[in-house]
């Protein structure tokens, strides 16, 4: 799957960038995790610490596929309010959802000081505003629903939104706790650590075909075999042409990344900034005053017609952010790009073992919130491979029902379905 068009912005901060070997020949390992990007680096990180035997492969090199399309935002808020999944899924199951990235996002926090390659955490706030005058009434009820969880919220209205921003908008959510990060600084760092504690890292090493046994699972390289007791497919979007999960929606999504601002403009805490509509901007500031802006998405095409998009549909993103932050003046694009994006029926990603691929399992972090979820992912299935049970795996269940569960996401949905 080709699952990136443009130009990405990260690969350019992070120099000499880590390199490892090819794989040729046989091993063994306990677990094989297929997959080096940012799920296939948190979780052999995580299984790293347990003292677990951990290869891990990549048929192009680390974060070569979707995650050098992140644009490293970490939020508690999810693309589905807390609101939506507690109609959807249940108060208990609802609020654990949330509970879980609150956690997540703690979590990746910590490894700001735990390596040695700087992954560039910082903690910010965010504001969620009201796209639609028919979007307060929502956006007040979120708010209250958070509150009433003991999540971060304050509901601001005009004056006070326009006071600290350039813009003014009817209503919004103001939370704090959240973060944004240096994606490829991330994956590198995490990948590094896990391998000076062990951890074998193969990368232009593609897995051609599976046999599922009794005791483990061999994968079949180009140049060799992997005798695994456990597989976890860590592959990302790319999991569909592997299994069709019908549940699943995949569209095309664009970015851009600016030079760098000569000053900031009004632009409260410099949170993130993103919008009730669906789908949706979102507007974020990088340490060295870049303005990173994304969104526009739009059904799945093939790679050629998306290389084409990515002009225009660069182009309107930054009309959004002058709309928004007028006072910049003639802000130039250095990057522009356009990726597959993901996301489910129901607003949960996948985790966790499927009954067709014995010995294995898989991380499928699809949404906006794609880096916390694979933290969420790590932690649960790196506790399974130990002996740990984890009950909340049963709310990410890859064989729960695929079809939109009423209701409807109160903001919207994305219709382009696998």
């Amino acid at each position: 799957m080709n699952l990136n068009s443009g130009n990405t912005p990260w690969q350019k901060t992070l120099e000499p960038v880590p390199s490892y070997p090819l794989l040729e020949g046989d091993i063994r390992c306990d677990c094989l995790i297929v997959g080096g990007g940012t799920s296939g680096a948190m979780t052999a990180y995580r299984l790293s610490a347990s003292g677990a035997d951990v290869v891990v492969i990549d048929k192009r090199t680390l974060g070569g596929g979707s995650s050098q399309a992140n644009t490293g935002l970490l939020q508690v808020s999810n693309d589905k309010p807390l609101t939506s999944c507690i109609h959807t899924f249940g108060e208990a199951q609802g609020v654990l959802f949330y509970k879980l990235c609150q956690a997540s996002v703690r979590n990746i926090l910590k490894l700001q000081d735990k390596l040695d390659i700087d992954p560039r955490i910082h903690p910010c706030s965010s504001l969620l505003y009201a796209s639609t005058a028919e979007d307060i009434p929502l956006l007040r009820q979120e708010h209250e629903t958070l509150l009433a969880h003991n999540f971060d919220s304050e509901f601001w209205e005009r004056d006070r939104i326009s006071s600290v921003y350039s813009f003014s908008k009817a209503a919004g959510l103001y939370s704090r706790g959240d973060a944004v990060t240096n994606p490829l600084r991330l994956l590198h760092g995490l990948m590094a650590k896990a391998a000076s504690q062990g951890v074998r890292v193969y990368e232009h090493t593609e897995a051609k075909h599976y046999e599922f046994k009794d005791d483990g699972v061999i994968c079949y390289t180009g140049n060799g075999r992997i005798f695994a007791k456990k597989v976890i497919f860590a592959m990302g979007y790319e999991t569909q042409e592997m299994k069709k999960d019908k549940g699943a929606l995949l569209v095309n999504t664009y970015a851009i990344m600016t030079r760098p601002l000569p000053e900031l403009p009004k632009w409260h805490e410099r949170s993130l900034v993103w919008e009730t509509a669906r789908p949706y901007l979102y507007f974020r500031i990088t340490p060295d005053l870049r303005i990173i802006a994304g969104g526009r998405d739009e059904p799945l095409t093939d790679p050629e017609r998306r290389e084409k998009r990515i002009l225009t549909q660069g182009q309107r993103l930054l009309e959004d952010l002058q709309a928004l932050f007028p006072e910049i003046q003639d802000p130039e694009i250095e990057f522009a790009w356009g990726s597959v994006f993901g996301t489910t029926h129901d607003g949960l990603p996948y985790i966790g073992a499927h009954p067709r691929f014995p010995h294995c399992y898989f991380i499928e972090g699809y949404g906006g919130n794609g880096t916390v979820y694979s933290m969420i992912a790590a932690e649960l299935l790196s506790d399974t491979l130990t002996g740990k049970h984890r009950a909340e795996l049963d709310l990410f269940s890859i064989t729960r029902s695929s079809k939109p569960s009423p209701p409807a996401d109160p903001y919207g949905d994305i219709t382009a379905t696998i």
